[in-house]
């Protein structure tokens, strides 16, 4: 039997859609839906932490009409979707989730809770004093709606937040890209929010990680080959910055990589999506695009 839609879940699990919806459910583990099964399918919305398995369904679809995603990033599917298909991507989905593990990350690097923890297992006592958040500078990077949220969860900890985006938009005082260099010296704390596009790969240089100020916190919550990995262990080596990695370039990152033993890191593996507030925004996100798509309207689309 084929349809036109193809979902990772089934649309009565999702609530909220069309009684008797033409889909076809596959979440990337079991078998592909045959060819006779795919050919009208004209909305495929890929499983999450699937892609490497859904990628090549693609191509075996030819009624093709838009492609969604469940993660913010599509750098890995843009090349896959063919001319004239719509690619969405799920913006606001993971603005929850992302800030948090953000917030997570400095918070235990600046408080020394990894040290900490290394110092449980030893069974030892030990009271040392750490950076706050609070009176710290942090420079966001990639100012868009992930980084709208961790904004809104930093203002408490009585710090200042700069916002820098591709372009500056005073009325919401962001800084564009190009001021960039002359802000990176001022700051405690940069995170990386930004996409990964050709301009953005290695935008985290040795130049740019020579401006930070000594002492300074990376948070990469973004796309690993945002940063130069030989720059970042060089200086991470020298102890003069230090670092908090939820993604790596390579990822997954292998065993026996020095990052993972490279003095002042935290590397957790790539979660900042995944909990439990992915599934009611996914559901959510997939609601009101097939709602658009029904209706013929455009489809929501961030990427």
């Amino acid at each position: 039997m084929s349809a036109r839609y193809l979902l990772p879940y089934a649309p009565e699990a999702i609530g909220g859609l069309p009684a008797g919806l033409d889909a076809l459910v596959w979440d990337g583990d079991g078998p592909v839906p045959s060819d006779e099964a795919l050919r009208e399918v004209e909305f495929f919305c890929l499983p999450y932490l699937r892609h490497a398995v859904a990628l090549p369904v693609i191509a075996r679809l030819p009624s093709l009409k838009a492609v969604q995603t469940l993660t913010a990033g599509m750098d890995d599917v843009l090349p896959h979707v063919p001319a004239g298909v719509a690619a969405c991507n799920a913006r606001g989905l993971h603005d929850a989730s992302t800030a948090e593990l953000a917030v997570t990350l400095i918070l235990a690097s600046l408080r020394g809770v990894p040290h900490f923890t290394r110092l449980q297992d030893q069974g030892r006592w030990s009271t040392e004093f750490h950076q706050s958040l609070a009176d710290r500078t942090v420079l966001i990077l990639g100012y868009g709606s992930i980084g709208r949220a961790l904004a809104a969860r930093l203002e408490p900890f009585e710090c200042e937040v700069v916002r820098v985006a591709r372009r500056a938009r005073p009325e919401e005082r962001v800084h564009g890209v190009a001021e960039l260099a002359g802000l990176l010296p001022s700051a405690d704390v940069v995170v990386l929010l930004t996409p990964l596009t050709p301009e953005s790969r290695h935008l985290v240089d040795a130049g740019f990680l020579a401006r930070m100020k000594d002492g300074a916190l990376l948070v990469n919550v973004a796309r690993g080959p945002v940063v130069d990995t030989g720059a970042l262990l060089e200086e991470l080596s020298a102890q003069r910055l230090r670092a908090a990695l939820d993604v790596t370039d390579p990822e997954p990152l292998p065993a026996d990589h020095p990052l993972w033993h490279a003095p002042g890191v935290l590397i957790t593996p790539h979660v900042g999506g995944p909990s439990s507030a992915f599934l009611p925004r996914a559901e959510r996100v997939l609601r009101e695009q097939i709602r658009r798509f029904e209706n013929g309207e455009p489809l929501a689309s961030g990427h």
